[in-house]
């Protein structure tokens, strides 16, 4: 099972390098799955995978021109303190059993797979609705932008996920940017994001196995430069619903197996 998650793992930068995001929504799953870690640990996991494999396709688009550092900070700051707040003062303290209903039991790691779930699904159906975005020239909406980036804090923080399904649409629309400097942009405050949650992670005394996080993102980079030289190729709209539909049936998936297996 761990050769499959393995090459599973290739998916996640494939995606980011295809369609600027997505691979991140499946880092969790794959984790929990086919590795076997508890989805608590794995939401750590997924903030260095995600993070480090953010880094190396922001500093391509970095080269490129498609990074914004101003949009990027005022999107980020609020996020960061939402994400700290989140690893630091909530996740820690939410009991392992949580309650019961009707004998059912509700516990941590059922709570943290299903609210992710129900983000896949959120998540794909934006993937798979068509919509043709324009961006009218206006003014940088910085307040917008912060709120949205305390959202994606929060995200980001209980999930370890990279949200860039919020970040992208807020960039268009509230901070005036083109799709190519969005995902760059986006990309940017994903790496940062994560990697600064990680590291509180650290500090809190969390436990990393390095040697097999550092395999995991290695081949999300394979997946993030095949991904990239695809894209030149192949229209990333066309494979963004396909894609959708897949996260679509993961998170039902997720869903029914958490629920009735």
């Amino acid at each position: 099972m761990e050769y499959i998650g393995y090459l599973a793992s290739i998916i996640i930068g494939l995606s980011l390098g295809l369609i600027g995001g997505g691979g991140s929504i499946l880092a969790v799953p794959i984790l929990v799955y086919l590795f076997k870690i508890s989805p608590e640990q794995s939401t750590t996991y997924s903030l260095f995978i995600v993070g480090f494999t953010s880094m190396i396709g922001s500093y391509s688009h970095y080269k490129l021109g498609n990074l914004k550092i101003k949009s990027a900070i005022i999107f980020a700051v609020p996020s960061i303190i939402s994400l700290l707040f989140i690893r630091r003062s909530v996740l820690p303290y939410i009991p392992s059993n949580i309650g019961s209903i009707d004998g059912f039991d509700i516990t941590k790691d059922l709570l943290i797979m299903i609210v992710f779930a129900m983000l896949m699904v959120a998540t794909s159906f934006s993937m798979i609705k068509k919509t043709k975005i324009i961006v009218e020239a206006s003014e940088i909406n910085f307040t917008m932008l912060a709120v949205i980036g305390l959202l994606v804090g929060v995200i980001i923080g209980f999930l370890g996920a990279g949200g860039g399904f919020l970040i992208i649409p807020a960039l268009l629309f509230f901070g005036n940017l083109p799709m190519k400097q969005a995902v760059g942009t986006s990309l940017f405050i994903i790496f940062i994001n994560s990697m600064i949650g990680f590291t509180g992670d650290l500090l809190a005394g969390i436990t990393v196995d390095y040697k097999f996080l550092v395999i995991i993102s290695l081949m999300a980079i394979i997946g993030l430069i095949i991904g990239t030289t695809l894209s030149k190729k192949i229209d990333g709209s066309k494979l963004k619903p396909a894609f959708g539909w897949f996260v679509l049936v993961m998170g039902i998936y997720i869903i029914t197996k958490e629920l009735f297996f």
